[in-house]
């Protein structure tokens, strides 16, 4: 293992895990003297009871929930961004709570930057490190267990105007507390869950082959991986069992934590401008590149890409594979758990059965090689290595 010379590792975001874990939430906020929070969800949320589940935890407390936005589209943009930040402002907020999934939270971001610095341009904030604070309260309650962004330093937004997914990076982006409770993941269903669970692993994934990896992210990274590998698949089966959703979304938040220390690379790039081209979810895209991107990555991190197959497929098959088989074996069982999703809850294996149309690679290529998350890629990726890569996914 080469030692870094020099690393920074931060994660301020307190953790509340637990079955019932969300009735500790009133107290947090109590507790830090806040009073009237905005709460920011999804129709889907919803739908599936989770919002009435929400707001039961804070029947018998003092909190007045100064008002609740459920319409928060899949793909968080500067549009939704600007309205909540005006319902924000009306409404006398105090602190923010993201009850939802990547969308949501990303938006909830977003919304805290506008309110936070009194503007209505959140395309000044582009970048890294280019936030000043301090920003607004802000709490999240994840209903997905994969994104990782309750623990976090990014946040994606769309920018229709544009066609483009843009890249906020900042320490003062990270909420407070996370809340992982059960009941917020139990409704998922079994293609999402497949999805979600993906995004994790290749957050994971990614984050310990980075050419920014540390010795403290490689711990959260590998522990995730661990989880993905022992409970996805009995997850996705059993949508039911708390314990495996509890994990799931340890595992999540693990990852989160990893790829916000040490970065992700060209699986998230090419997954970002395949999202910003052609719609296909974030989860999806994930799924579908991840192998291939270890692939693409194995004349710089062979070595790394080989020591992951004793967290994903466990000691005795680690043991039994011969060190120079080993990163083949780690992408031959990323590519066994993409087919027994596919098997358990259609779960797309290729760009063909995601619905890509094959004439947007050229756009996809050239917007997925100037997307920040390609920087810490261990192989840089050239425009044709991403048509490659492409090439590779479509026919899987």
């Amino acid at each position: 293992m080469n030692f870094p010379e020099y690393y920074e590792f931060s994660f301020p975001v307190k953790i509340i895990s637990g079955h019932t874990a969300l009735n500790k939430l009133p107290v947090e906020l109590a507790q830090a003297g806040l009073s009237r929070p905005l709460v920011i969800t999804d129709p889907g949320v919803g739908k599936a009871g989770l919002l009435e589940v929400f707001l039961n935890a804070f029947a018998e407390s003092e909190i007045t929930i100064g008002a609740i936005f459920d319409q928060t589209p899949p793909e968080s943009s500067t549009l939704v961004v600007n309205k909540i930040a005006d319902l924000f402002r009306e409404k006398n907020c105090d602190s923010l709570i993201a009850l939802g999934g990547g969308s949501v939270i990303d938006t909830t971001k977003g919304v805290n930057i506008l309110v936070s610095h009194d503007s209505n341009d959140i395309n000044q904030f582009r970048g890294a490190d280019i936030l000043t604070g301090p920003l607004k309260p802000f709490y999240v309650v994840p209903t997905t267990a994969g994104t990782g962004s309750e623990a976090t330093n990014t946040a994606v937004i769309q920018d229709l105007e544009k066609g483009v997914k843009m890249l906020i990076v900042s320490e003062l982006l990270m909420p407070k507390a996370a809340v992982l409770d059960t009941r917020m993941t139990l409704t998922l269903p079994p293609k999402l869950t497949a999805a979600t669970g993906m995004d994790a692993l290749t957050h994971a994934m990614e984050a310990y082959i980075s050419i920014q990896q540390n010795p403290i992210s490689d711990v959260f990274a590998t522990q995730a991986i661990m989880l993905v590998g022992r409970w996805l698949r009995h997850v996705t089966a059993n949508p039911q069992d708390k314990n495996g959703r509890l994990a799931m979304a340890n595992a999540s938040t693990m990852a989160g934590t990893a790829f916000s220390n040490s970065m992700v690379g060209c699986v998230h790039s090419i997954g970002h401008a395949t999202g910003a081209v052609a719609h296909v979810p974030h989860g999806v895209a994930m799924s579908v590149y991840l192998p291939h991107g270890l692939r693409l990555n194995l004349p710089k991190a062979a070595e790394r890409i080989g020591e992951m197959l004793l967290y994903l497929a466990g000691p005795e098959v680690y043991v039994a594979t011969p060190p120079e088989e080993r990163p083949a074996k780690t992408i031959a069982e990323v590519e066994r758990l993409k087919q027994d999703l596919y098997e358990l809850s259609g779960l797309p294996r290729t760009l063909q059965e995601a619905g890509v149309d094959k004439d947007l690679f050229e756009k996809i290529a050239a917007l997925g090689i100037n997307d920040g998350s390609a920087l810490m890629n261990p192989v840089e990726l050239t425009l044709e290595r991403a048509r490659q890569l492409l090439d590779a996914a479509w026919q899987g």
